[in-house]
């Protein structure tokens, strides 16, 4: 190929061109978005609705029902999940994979719009909240006080902390947890009323009558226009406690007669605290396509401006940042790829000996990466922990095309060239080759690109990088190398350094084809090593465990405890009291944050927080495994610990869910549930399991006498509106005070509805006037109640929820599922799953399909080059044999087959072809200009290319032994990858060095000159 000569000719040119590429790839470098993985788009749609007071039954039946249907009817839906509960309602929506955030929202609310009518008047509107589907926020916040209560300082942080939070870029959501806004308390005295005379229905109406929000508008004048207000609402606390209920035969009745009027929280359902000490948290979660390091960089800006702004009393803490993990992973990436680079440097050296010979293939390390950064910018990707990882991996691959036009100049000018003429002659000679292994190895990872679901989204980026670099060294090998082999390289008298190396890789090359001249004498035993090989390699993805994504150290760890559901919330927050001291005892818990009555109102959740890595030597792992037993000895409550998903999108819970669903009633579902249960338990495979699904909610049914009740008069629903105001903890209206809106919530006292027992306190006015006691109507029994009614995609469901035993997979634990629920499950009854399994089902055996197209891009490719159908073969043999090398690390328990290897495994396909090529190409020139037959030609490739392929096999082992000893965040992803190609690599040179010629010799055409056509 002449068009190489300009640029040998005109090193002006070549130099010229290649500072461009750096200097474009340098403005790249500092203005891209950093994240920590490719843009991705996953909404988390969540639909709540309150209806205090209301049973699960009811709350399922009049509310979550017809807002699922409607739901279930918008586009580009994943899966639905809802939980009826005692007052209220939890719809969540997982949407597709880069749905559109925006018009998701909009169509979600639409359809709850279209059914709004058919929702009970009493409950509230639904509330939407949409973010990211992270199981964790971006940044917690904790506040504490001596001086304030946790429902003071709620009252604070709404009025000025949340709306600064709220204006920073990306913040979807600011979640304030631990105490309850304020809100106007009537607490109702019953015996008061009955003695007054009053009726409950009075009080009721006259706090809805006379604290009315008015507009009274506007009086326009000839000139003049006047805005107008009334004071129809109350102001003051003072006021309404004032307030006339009733007067009986002209006696005033005022509120705080009847009952006692105070400013305070507005609910009791959850408590947090942070460290030990009673808090309030602020979570703040994300936009679904924002990025965490942006965000939690400017939330980390604006924290001393907050600070300034805090009450005295106040203490702001920074309990847990995500992105710390984020950035070590980052450091870490980098540090490895300079690691690489280096080693590469040292190992070219070892092979070539001179400095001058080193520049020429070193050079294209950062002209590739930097030419690689543009075209990252580009596309809009951004510099991520997967295309720095690319990087990483480039290191070894980049600098191979420059090697071997290296390799081959040098040895035209050691037969006595001019290193002008032997960089034109050398170049023309390997030009094809080079372009060829280059177009191989990028074409590699186009399957990848095309794949869809998270893999794809995620390893996109990362394929296209690779691909990139290769591209672009491709193109450095073939213009500034040559340029640089004709001024650089010289006929000189070789250093004694220079000679030992000499020696040694003459000696190599003896040995190696002394070697290969015995393998092609026993070919029938080769080729049956070769058969065992593949046979085997079956056997050995047998028993290989599989995951998704190997368990990295993100320096946190979770917890979730579940205590009885008859267990209220004191009891709850006493036991995470000891939860609290055994994390304070651990020197590697920076920051603990305990939620009582959370996520449901019988269980509590927990974040501790680690410290840095450079501060311990204990890792995320070993800290689980300590504390697992410590807290599992706590009496009353089952806690289970577990890590943050690896991967992003997953749901907040166990890594493994199991959701068993039928339209059959949850009597039938909670049978078949505890059966199945029951065979979990059995397995010993699993360390810790749950059933979501009980009947042990004590739930008190309460039965009225319809006919004496129409006897004195009394109305049913007189009879329910009484007991849901008395009872319940609904707000009747709203009061504003100080410029801010609070709910006015009538309610007895807890002591005044402990039991049943109670209801004698309880009146409605009979038809003649009479106050009447309800125990006079009323009946009451305790019944088992399901503490939550759950339904997946609008089906009732039951989800048994588990944590893996050490040393099981996650592919073996949901093939037990799978098996088990074919065999147990009975007609009529269907399961899914959710969680990181779930990610592995969807997801685990995308790369499979990206194998196999490689390996045929990688065919048709060839056959171009080669113009045979059958040399290809020869070159893709060598290929399994190859990942038999990998297979036998991972199957020997050095690592998983999870996303990061089987992309390893991929990148192993296209090194080990281009070492093929580099022979079959030679092998075929020698066939067509020599005239050779298929034995002497393969015997004449393998002594020329052993160098050219055992240096570019050092220089790519040497590039990734970096990655075998990362430590810190994301440590392991890089293991997987490191060990694949170091093993697999190591391996399948040798099995190209001495089982690829028996192969040719077996497989490959016999080459002729084409037909030439003449005109005359």
């Amino acid at each position: 190929m002449q068009w190489c000569d300009q640029f040998i000719r005109r090193p002006v040119l070549a130099s010229a061109l290649m500072l461009l590429l750096a200097l474009l790839g340098l403005q790249a470098f500092y203005t891209m978005p950093v994240r920590e993985y490719p843009q991705l788009t996953q909404t988390l749609i969540t639909v709540t609705t309150s209806y205090y007071g209301a049973s699960a039954d009811l709350i399922q039946g009049s509310i979550t029902a017809p807002l699922e249907q409607a739901i279930a009817n918008a586009n580009n839906v994943d899966y639905i999940t809802s939980k009826s509960q005692p007052g209220m309602s939890v719809i969540t929506v997982h949407m597709l994979l880069n749905s559109n955030a925006d018009a998701a929202l909009a169509e979600v609310l639409s359809q709850i719009n279209s059914v709004r009518s058919q929702l009970p008047k009493a409950a509230e509107d639904p509330t939407l909240e949409r973010s990211s589907s992270d199981a964790t926020s971006i940044l917690y916040l904790g506040f504490t006080s001596s001086a304030l209560n946790s429902s003071q300082i709620t009252d604070y942080l709404q009025r000025v902390i949340r709306p600064q939070l709220l204006a920073v870029n990306g913040i979807a959501k600011v979640g304030i947890f631990g105490g309850q806004q304020y809100a106007l308390r009537v607490w109702i005295d019953p015996q008061k009323l009955g003695a007054l005379g009053v009726t409950l229905d009075q009080v009721v109406a006259q706090l809805q009558a006379n604290n009315y929000q008015s507009a009274t508008g506007q009086w326009i004048g000839y000139f003049i226009r006047y805005y107008s207000s009334a004071e129809t609402q109350v102001r003051t606390l003072e006021e309404l406690k004032a307030l006339v209920i009733a007067a009986p035969q002209g006696a005033l009745v005022r509120l705080q007669e009847v009952a006692e009027v105070t400013l305070e929280q507005s609910h009791d359902r959850y408590r947090v605290s942070a460290n030990g000490q009673e808090a309030v948290i602020i979570g703040l979660d994300g936009e679904p396509n924002a990025n965490p390091i942006t965000v939690a960089h400017e939330i980390r800006q604006l924290l001393p401006t907050l600070e300034r702004t805090l009450l005295p009393a106040i203490n702001m803490t920074l309990l847990y940042d995500a992105t710390t993990a984020i950035d070590a992973a980052i450091a870490q990436v980098i540090k490895t790829l300079l690691e690489a680079s280096v080693i590469v440097l040292v190992v070219i050296l070892l092979f070539l000996g001179r400095w001058r010979a080193v520049l020429i293939p070193v050079i294209t390390i950062p002209l590739s990466l930097l030419g690689v950064l543009l075209l990252m910018q580009l596309c809009g990707f951004s510099i991520n922990l997967l295309t720095l990882l690319a990087m990483v991996l480039a290191i070894g691959l980049v600098v191979d095309d420059a090697i071997v036009v290296l390799e081959n100049i040098e040895r035209h000018i050691q037969a006595g060239q001019s290193p002008f003429r032997a960089a034109v002659i050398g170049t023309r000679e390997i030009a094809l080759p080079v372009i060829t292994m280059t177009v191989t190895l990028a074409a590699v990872y186009a399957p990848i690109a095309f794949i869809g679901g998270l893999t794809g989204a995620l390893f996109q980026e990362f394929a296209l990088t690779l691909s990139g670099a290769v591209l672009i060294s491709g193109l450095v090998a073939l213009t500034l190398s040559p340029m640089m082999c004709a001024h650089l390289l010289t006929l000189h008298q070789p250093t004694v350094f220079e000679q030992q190396i000499q020696q040694l890789l003459q000696g190599l090359a003896e040995g190696y084809e002394r070697a290969l001249q015995a393998t092609l004498a026993h070919r029938p035993v080769v080729l049956s090593f070769a058969l065992a090989i593949l046979l085997s390699l079956p056997l050995l993805a047998h028993f290989i465990p599989q995951e998704l994504a190997p368990a990295e150290d993100r320096g946190m760890v979770m917890l979730i405890g579940t205590a009885p559901a008859t267990a209220n919330l004191e009891f709850i927050q006493q036991t995470m009291q000891q939860v609290n001291t055994i994390l304070k005892q651990q020197p590697e818990i920076a920051f603990s944050q305990l939620f009582s009555g959370m996520p449901s109102a019988h269980q509590a959740f927990g974040l501790g927080a680690m410290t840095p890595w450079s501060e311990r030597t204990t890792s995320q792992k070993a800290l689980i495994a300590r504390i697992t037993p410590l807290l599992q000895s706590i009496p009353g409550i089952a806690i289970t610990v577990f890590q943050r998903p690896e991967l992003p999108g997953s749901s907040l819970g166990l890594p493994l869910q199991f959701v068993m669903t039928t339209a059959l009633p949850f009597e039938n579902l909670h049978q078949v549930a505890q059966e199945f249960l029951a065979k979990v338990q059995e397995n010993r495979q699993f360390a810790y399991s749950q059933l979501d699904l009980h009947y042990d909610a004590a739930t008190i049914e309460m039965s009225i006498d319809k006919d004496k009740a129409a006897a004195y008069g009394v109305t049913l629903q007189a009879i329910g509106q009484t007991l849901a105001t008395l009872v319940t903890d609904g707000a009747l209206n709203r009061v504003e005070l100080d410029g801010q809106s609070y709910e006015v919530i009538v309610q007895v006292e807890r002591q005044q509805r402990l039991d049943p027992s109670v209801l004698q306190h309880y009146f409605v006015r009979a038809a003649d006037g009479r106050a009447l006691p309800l125990s006079t109507l009323i009946s009451s029994r305790v019944v088992g109640k399901p503490r939550a009614l759950s339904h997946f995609n609008q089906l009732n469901a039951a989800t048994i929820s588990v944590v893996l035993a050490p040393g099981l997979a996650m592919g073996e634990a949901i093939d037990w599922f799978k098996s088990t629920a074919t065999q147990q499950l009975p007609q009529g009854y269907r399961y899914d799953f959710t969680g990181e399994a779930r990610q592995f089902i969807s997801e685990g055996q995308v790369l499979y399909l990206a194998f196999i197209m490689a390996l045929l891009v990688i065919y048709l490719v060839l056959a171009m080059q080669f113009e045979s159908l059958r040399d290809p073969l020869v070159i893709l043999v060598a290929v399994p044999l190859a990942l038999s090398g990998a297979l036998i690390a991972m199957a020997w328990g050095a690592a998983t087959l999870n996303i990061y290897s089987q992309i390893g495994l991929i990148t192993l396909v296209g090194l080990i072809s281009k070492h093929g090529i580099l022979m079959a190409e030679v092998a075929k020139t020698a066939q067509l200009e020599q005239g050779l037959d298929r034995q002497s030609a393969v015997l004449l490739a393998a002594k020329l290319r052993l160098r050219p392929i055992v240096m570019t096999t050092a220089a790519m082992v040497a590039g990734s032994i970096p990655l075998l000893f990362s430590t810190g965040a994301g440590a392991a992803a890089r293991f997987s990858i490191g060990l694949v190609m170091v093993a697999g690599l190591s391996l399948g040179t040798l099995f190209t060095l001495f089982i690829l010629p028996v192969i040719y010799i077996l497989l490959a055409s016999q080459h002729r000159p084409l037909p030439q056509f003449i005109e005359e």
